[in-house]
């Protein structure tokens, strides 16, 4: 008879009142606390005081074009995939004022953004969000010039990690290696467990600061059949994974044909409204605006979002480089999939399906990138 496995130390198992007791804790430190919520047809983040804030009872329906929240058969708090919502909304904020400018008699004073950054807590961070928010620190604060807003927001987050047993059939994590299992990038990695008999969530700390937060919650030490049952929650959601993106040669099936035809036929389809960067967790284009007060006394400048999807994204002096749909599209698609391993080393894809559910046209991006390698696998132009 063979030993029992040792299980990862700290390793505990949380009840819905831990976890209740978790989200208290992290406030009483002083963290705002964002979580998962329901509100206009699709679970968002946002602040949370506790359990009952969360989408008891809820899952969501996605295929390509298509998001809605439908009743659970039970009581899961955590029983969806993605929605609309990632947490670059919090780091890499969709508009933030850079500076402002005054009148001080006849000089000008600069006056950089008062508020320092808040200390936050992230509940329900999915594995292929952890992902993305490494590529993001990775773009935004790994080189030599520093978001240093991004830098200063990141270094007070404190992440709460959800591991996924229902993914949507938009999702492919699985061909991107970053889920449904969080395996790093976290400070408490929990996994809920709910069958007829129990309501729990098995807790792994992933940091010193979650490890001393979980052993101040009421909890109870994890057994092998706890760890079996996590163990089977992801094997179940990776099986239930219906998308993948092509596993080789589509770096060079898409840097080897800029003036493939499929470019056109998916430049048919793309409305160029965004969505798609908008909601995606890693990307990162912005632009500057300057804004003047009415009374002439002052002015402010923002950074806000943009997307290589619109016309003047590309623009320089004389015009538009992008002019047409099919030279953003490639832009984007080849950017994240492609120029991204050449820039950071890695895709800027992570398999969490928002690009596919939130286009309006149902552009499917893994049947694009298989449609390339396909092509080049037979030689195509």
């Amino acid at each position: 008879m063979s030993a029992a496995r040792a299980l990862p130390p700290g390793v505990t198992v949380l009840g819905l009142d831990g976890l209740q007791a978790l989200i208290e804790a992290l406030a009483a430190r002083g963290h705002d606390v964002i979580g998962p919520v329901e509100r206009d047809g699709a679970i968002v983040y946002d602040h949370i005081a506790g359990v009952a804030d969360l989408p008891a009872g809820r899952t969501d329906q996605q295929e390509a074009g298509s998001y809605r929240l439908e009743a659970r058969s039970d009581e899961a708090l955590f029983g969806y995939a993605v929605g609309p919502h990632s947490w670059k909304r919090y780091l890499h904020r969709p508009r933030e004022t850079l500076f402002r400018i005054r009148r001080v008699g006849e000089e000008l004073a600069f006056d950089a953004p008062r508020d320092p950054p808040k200390r936050t807590a992230f509940i329900g961070v999915r594995a292929c969000e952890l992902a993305a928010i490494a590529i993001q620190d990775q773009v935004l604060q790994g080189g030599v010039y520093v978001n240093t807003e991004y830098a200063a927001r990141r270094a007070q987050t404190f992440l709460v990690a959800v591991n996924c047993g229902d993914p949507a059939a938009t999702c492919f994590c699985t061909s991107m290696n970053t889920g449904p299992r969080a395996r790093t990038g976290y400070d408490i990695a929990l996994t809920e467990l709910l069958d007829g008999k129990r309501h729990e969530f098995l807790a792994e700390p992933g940091s010193d600061a979650g490890a001393a937060l979980l052993a101040y919650l009421p909890t109870r030490p994890a057994a092998e059949a706890d760890w079996q049952a996590a163990d089977a929650v992801a094997a179940q959601a990776a099986a239930n994974m219906r998308r993948q993106m092509p596993g080789s040669g589509l770096k060079e099936a898409l840097q080897g044909n800029p003036e493939h035809a499929r470019w056109d036929d998916v430049g048919n389809r793309c409305l160029s409204c965004a969505n798609c960067t908008l909601v995606c967790p890693t990307c990162f284009c912005t632009t500057i605006e300057d804004h003047s007060d009415l009374d002439g006394q002052g002015a402010r400048r923002l950074r806000r979002w943009d997307s290589c999807f619109t016309r003047d994204f590309s623009y320089v002096h004389g015009g538009a480089v992008r002019t047409q749909t099919r030279s953003r599209y490639r832009q984007w698609m080849t950017h994240k999939l492609a120029h991204w391993w050449d820039q950071f080393g890695t895709s800027g894809c992570v398999g969490c399906g928002r690009c596919i559910a939130w286009c309006p046209a149902g552009i499917d991006i893994t049947a694009e990138a298989a449609a390339f390698v396909e092509g080049q696998s037979h030689g195509d132009a």
